[in-house]
């Protein structure tokens, strides 16, 4: 007897109901809510007796079960299908179970398709159809994909409602600022989810912005998106999802204290340490889990249990997702001791556990405080000391579920993790999940948590296959990794004073709250003033007073005056030899001359300016020389004078300390010449502009490549707040760029050929340009 099918049967009376076959059961669903049993062989477990959700009920009993349809013609169908379920069951080996159940999906789905009754519109006009699988928690479902020119449907092989998403917004299968995906697909064929993305990504060509991990990054640090925003944003590229519990989106815990009255988020003994994993953070606990880990054989690890798992996920949601849980536990809930019964008591578990190291759900940085109460009136047992397990043990500080999530969301906002969550970054989606780093740092777990750790395709026994992908299912699976090299830290404004007391409201401790300053400086509120109109630029004069193409242009101090380079004869006052190449790019500042050649090198001067106005020969000093592997195209000094950027022939990029003969950082950034690099005004990010016809922004801090963005023709100068840029093209035409969407915002017709040189005065109220048609432009932005 292998008969393994599973029948559900309601009481003696006859019910009316939908009869489902699964892939293992037949599933008996009636209309209205009687008690339903799940015959299992010689077995029966009763779920959801009286409709009440509780731990499953156990019986042995022998019963026969009698359906009758409604369509009789449907009969044979059903039968043929229970004979091969069946089969499949009797099959020795688990794997050749599993093997023979897809085949016998995989089978009807190519006998049916899509039902074109379906759609929400007469006059659609279907453009692809292919077979997946919708993904929720511990269910996935066979069906039919389609995508017409009006929406995107799901329809699922067992007679399910139609599920379809309108293709009008950034995202078609999640809601902008919603956790919950409105349909999560997994595609048998690469080659059909690829097609059916790409007409997605055409249709809404025009509505979306660049959506990767370094663009998330420059909104982030520039304080455009918030913490909880940028997770989001970073658990959704590395394949987390709310409707896979062995992938859902890992928070950090950032409070520490769970014992005080108040909260006080101006005291760094308040937040955890970032920097550090969970398993990290008791310094006694870690010596014995470094001991077992140096004494282990191969494969090492120092964690036998991982941060985010299905297990985990469900502790946490237990009093809103029970049936998940009594499904993932064989019916039963924990036992009553080990639920989530305290937020405190779970922090110290977590920090002094031997096998506990779990980080948090991004459900405690919501608005919805369900999950935190039994509002089920679920029996989920009595603890040790005999009180029943009801609502989550809140800290002192919180006054009630909604007041515990409002202070979770305010410490995660604040300054103090916003600037070290780049930290926990690191960590979770960065250089210090994987190698000599993540040991460095003591973040290392089981092999088989790491995305490539394990090659199940090489595994040739269907039954070990099956072991092992259950295995990695069950015990957490680690995030696809982003970032590869240090992750940069946010650019943190002043926040006003405060301490977290009921008064205060999440309004007035946000990323983007303004600065403990009464009044900010007119200067700053100038510039500020100047982009923002930046796309209103209007032409002031045009002068063409070169034979040749301008090469470069520089403005008095006083303003008064404008100095213009081309090929063009003038009376030379001094020559310094000072290269071997041609001289590609000079800078002035400070008595200090830099000057940048195509031999290769960067020197730096002393040079008196007084002395060349004297018309008398000049002393020139060489105080430094940065040596390259090309020649050196463009070169940029910091607003402080300490950092100096330069850019090669070869599409290099090169950060230097004034101080010191050795590179900071470095990194290809450009596949080709680099024709100008900028300092932000703020020194954190530098933008470069190359032959590849790419903007590339650059962090200062780490030498990451944040963000890239490719424009329709090659740009050879320009000038940004960190922000926004104004650029010039090959076409004559200039472009003020949004470097957060990635998208030009406006074009103003120029020159008519290549614009080759601008300038701006630091109130950002003046340009000039240069062409190569000869000509000088000033321009104002008009307000």
């Amino acid at each position: 007897n292998r008969f393994l099918l599973s029948l559900l049967v309601c009481s003696k009376s006859r019910t009316s109901g939908s009869l489902k076959i699964c892939s293992k059961s037949i599933i008996f669903e009636p209309d209205d809510a009687v008690k339903v049993f799940f015959f299992f062989f010689s077995q029966i477990y009763l779920i959801k007796e009286e409709n009440m959700v509780a731990p499953y009920k156990y019986e042995r009993v022998k019963k026969r079960v009698t359906f009758q349809l409604e369509v009789p013609g449907k009969t044979e169908d059903i039968v043929q299908i229970l004979l091969q379920l069946h089969r499949a069951s009797c099959l020795d080996k688990l794997g050749d179970q599993t093997a023979m159940v897809a085949a016998i999906l995989q089978s009807r789905l190519a006998r049916t398709c899509f039902d074109k009754n379906s759609f929400q519109h007469v006059t659609e006009n279907p453009h692809m159809e292919c077979v997946a699988e919708m993904v929720s928690p511990l269910v996935t479902n066979a069906g039919h994909v389609c995508i017409t020119d009006c929406n995107l449907y799901f329809q699922p092989m067992n007679s399910y409602p139609v599920s379809f998403c309108a293709i009008h917004g950034l995202e078609v299968f999640c809601t902008e600022n919603d956790l919950c995906s409105d349909i999560y697909l997994k595609f048998y064929s690469t080659k059909e989810r690829d097609e059916l993305y790409y007409y997605i990504a055409t249709f809404l060509e025009n509505h979306i912005a660049e959506c990767t991990a370094e663009s998330y990054m420059l909104q982030w640090q520039r304080g455009h998106i918030s913490n909880y925003q940028y997770l989001l944003h970073l658990n959704n590229l590395a394949d987390r999802s709310v409707n896979d519990l062995s992938q859902y989106p890992v928070f950090p815990w950032v409070i520490s204290d769970y014992s005080s009255t108040q909260l006080d988020l101006l005291n760094p003994a308040s937040f955890r340490d970032l920097s550090k994993p969970i398993g990290a953070l008791n310094t006694e606990r870690l010596e014995r889990l470094l001991e077992r880990y140096r004494d282990m054989p191969e494969p090492h690890f120092m964690y036998g249990s991982h941060y985010s798992s299905p297990g985990y996920v469900l502790f946490y949601l237990v009093r809103v997702a029970p049936e998940h849980m009594l499904c993932l536990q064989n019916g039963r809930f924990d036992q009553a001791d080990r639920m989530f019964n305290s937020v405190g008591e779970t922090w110290k578990n977590c920090l002094e556990g031997g096998t506990d190291f779990k980080e948090l759900i991004p459900e405690f940085y919501g608005s919805d405080s369900s999950f935190l109460k039994n509002l089920l009136g679920l029996n989920l047992g009595r603890r040790q000391g005999g009180g029943r397990v009801e609502n989550v043990e809140l800290p002192p500080w919180a006054s009630d579920p909604d007041d515990f999530l409002e202070k979770m969301r305010l410490a995660l906002e604040c300054q103090y993790v916003s600037e070290h969550l780049h930290e926990w970054i690191d960590l979770i989606f960065g250089y210090k999940q994987r190698g000599s780093e993540a040991v460095a740092a003591h973040n290392v777990f089981h092999p088989f948590t790491y995305e490539g750790g394990v090659d199940c395709d090489s595994i040739e026994d269907p039954d070990q296959k099956i072991a092992m992908l259950t295995q990695i299912l069950e015990f957490g699976q680690t995030p696809r990794q982003l970032f590869v090299t240090p992750h940069p830290q946010r650019i943190t404004p002043r926040f006003h004073n405060l301490s977290a007391t009921p008064s205060l409201s999440s309004s007035e401790l946000s990323p983007l709250s303004p600065s403990m300053e009464s009044f900010e400086d007119l200067t700053e509120e100038s510039k500020k003033m100047a982009w923002s109109n930046m796309n209103k630029l209007a032409l002031q004069s045009c002068h063409k007073i070169h034979k040749e193409a301008v090469t470069g242009i520089a403005v008095a101090l006083s303003g008064d005056s404008i100095f213009s380079t081309s090929q063009a004869y003038g009376r030379r006052q001094d020559t310094l030899m000072g290269h071997d190449d041609a001289v590609s790019h000079i800078c002035w500042r400070d008595d200090k001359l830099y000057t940048a050649s195509w031999d290769s090198t960067v020197k730096i001067w002393k040079c008196v300016a007084d002395d060349i106005s004297s018309n008398k020969r000049t002393q020139f000093d060489l105080l430094a020389e940065f040596e390259h592997e090309a020649g050196v195209n463009t070169l940029d000094l910091s607003p402080a004078g300490t950092l100096l950027a330069t850019g090669t022939k070869e599409g290099t990029l090169t950060l230097w300390d004034i101080a010191s003969p050795l590179p900071l950082n470095q990194l290809t950034c450009h596949s080709g010449k680099i024709h100008q690099v900028a300092f932000s005004p703020d020194s954190r990010h530098i933008l470069s502009v190359g032959e590849d016809s790419c903007l590339v922004v650059t962090d200062v801090q780490t030498g990451m490549l944040i963000a890239t963005v490719h424009a329709e023709q090659e740009q050879r100068c320009f000038c940004w707040d960190g922000n926004t840029v104004l650029s010039g093209g090959m076409s004559g035409d200039l472009s003020v760029w949004d470097l957060l969407s990635s998208k030009v915002i406006h074009k103003i017709p120029a020159h008519s050929g290549a614009v080759t040189c601008m300038w701006m005065n630091e109130q950002c109220s003046t340009i000039i340009t240069g062409g190569v048609d000869k000509q000088i432009i000033l321009w104002k932005p008009e307000y």
